[in-house]
C-alpha cells in the first residue's frame, strides 16, 4: 500500500479533564461522538463565520489530537488558549510525532492509524515517531489521491480567513454538525446551512490540454468565475462560483483557467444542487 510522510502537517493536543467541553464550545466538529479510531474534519471560525484554521482532529488518552498544516500549529495552540478560559485543559505542539498518510491497504504496524473520515478512499492517517516505518510514496502522490478524490484542503484550495465551510465543502465531507449546538461563528454557518446561499464551491477541475498554475482566474465570456487551486497532472480543484458557472453554460461559453479550457464539475460525493449543463465528477 502507498505510505506518504506529511512533512507539511504537524500535531497539537489538547487534553485535561475540560478538553471536550472547551472544544465541543469552538469548533465546527462534534468532539463528543468522535470514534476512537476515525480522524475527522474540523475547523475553527471567525465569529463571521470564515476558516482559520482546518484540521483532522482524533483522541488520544485525556484529550484530543490535532493534524494540523505545521506553519499553522502554533498559531492554533495560541487562538485555542485564548478560548480556554478557566477550562481545565492543556494546549500544547506536539514536535516528537510524524503524520504520514497511507491508502490502499494496511497501515504500517509501526504506526497508530486512523482513519479519515472525510472519504472512506482517502485511507488512514498515521502517528509515529520519526523514522519508526519507512515511506514508499511522495508526498505529491498523496496530494494527487486527494485531488482525484475531490478532496479540498485550506491553504491548497482556498484562503484561511476567507471561506466559509460551505465553500470548502466541509458540510459534504463530515466537518460541520449541525445539530450540536453554538460554536464559533455557528449563526453564520446555520443560516447559509438553512437558507441555501452558499453560491461558492470547490468543484473538481479537469484541463484536457494541460493544467494551469494554482491561483489563476478562472473566466468565461470575460466575466470572472472562480480560480484554480491545487492541481496533479491533468486534474485539479477549484473554486468557483456555481451561478456563475451555470449562466456561462447557459450562453454556451466555455470556461478557461488563464488560456487553458477547464471542465468543472460536482465531487462525486457531494450532493449540492449544480446549474444545468454541469456534471458530477465520476471519483
Amino acid at each position: 500500500m502507498p505510505v506518504a510522510l506529511l512533512p507539511d502537517r504537524a500535531l497539537v493536543t489538547v487534553t485535561g479533564p475540560d478538553a471536550a467541553a472547551l472544544l465541543q464550545g469552538v469548533l465546527t466538529c462534534n468532539v463528543e461522538t468522535l470514534q476512537d479510531s476515525e480522524a475527522r474534519l474540523g475547523a475553527l471560525l471567525t465569529p463571521q463565520g470564515k476558516i482559520l484554521f482546518d484540521f483532522l482532529v482524533s483522541r488520544v488518552p485525556d484529550g484530543f489530537r490535532f493534524d494540523v498544516q505545521a506553519d499553522r500549529a502554533a498559531d492554533l495552540a495560541k487562538r485555542l488558549t485564548l478560548y480556554r478560559l478557566r477550562a481545565q485543559a492543556t494546549i500544547a505542539a506536539d514536535p516528537t510525532v510524524a503524520v504520514a498518510a497511507a491508502w490502499d491497504g494496511a497501515a504500517p504496524p509501526a504506526a497508530e492509524a486512523v482513519a479519515d473520515a472525510r472519504h472512506p478512499d482517502l485511507g488512514a492517517r498515521l502517528y509515529a515517531e520519526e523514522g519508526a516505518f519507512s515511506a514508499d510514496a511522495a508526498e505529491a502522490d498523496y496530494h494527487a489521491h486527494r485531488i482525484a478524490l475531490g478532496i479540498p484542503e485550506g491553504g491548497r484550495d482556498y484562503a484561511f480567513g476567507d471561506a466559509f465551510p460551505h465553500e470548502a465543502l466541509m458540510d459534504q465531507l463530515g466537518g460541520v454538525d449541525f445539530r450540536k449546538g453554538c460554536y464559533v461563528g455557528q449563526e453564520v454557518v446555520s443560516r447559509m446551512q438553512h437558507r441555501g446561499t452558499a453560491r461558492t464551491r470547490i468543484l473538481a477541475a479537469t484541463y484536457p490540454d494541460g493544467a494551469p498554475a494554482p491561483g489563476t482566474e478562472i473566466a468565461a465570456g470575460g466575466k470572472a468565475l472562480g480560480t484554480t487551486g491545487s492541481v496533479a497532472g491533468l486534474r485539479g480543484l477549484a473554486l468557483v462560483r456555481i451561478d456563475r458557472l451555470g449562466d456561462a453554460l447557459a450562453a454556451g461559453e466555455t470556461p478557461l483557467a488563464g488560456a487553458h479550457p477547464v471542465r468543472l464539475e460536482r465531487p462525486h460525493y457531494a450532493t449540492f444542487a449544480m446549474p444545468e449543463g454541469a456534471a458530477s465528477a465520476a471519483g
